[in-house]
């Protein structure tokens, strides 16, 4: 893959989650950043970051789901592939 196809496919991707989303690629790169050194082990960061996460895609989120993402992102359990993932966050 050449460069510009790389930024090319990052910017579709980007133009996807504005468009399902409504979030502004700015605000992706900033929480990027913050949690480049973040200790996916301590419940207290993980649950800040999903709460965050949550708030910035306007999606509301129960109890339930919250402390279901948080056990699995804190257990080291995250599939890998976007079917699974995408199971895990709908439910």
């Amino acid at each position: 893959m050449q460069g510009g196809e790389f930024v090319n496919k990052k910017g579709n991707l980007f133009d996807k989650i504005n468009q399902k989303a409504n979030i502004d690629p700015s605000e992706i790169y900033k929480v990027a950043d913050s949690v480049k050194n973040a200790d996916f082990s301590d419940e207290r960061t993980v649950r800040n970051l999903v709460r965050r996460l949550a708030k910035m895609a306007n999606k509301p989120i129960s109890k339930e789901k919250e402390d279901k993402l948080v056990k699995t992102i804190t257990s080291n359990n995250m599939p890998t592939d976007m079917q699974t993932l995408n199971k895990l966050f709908k439910k």
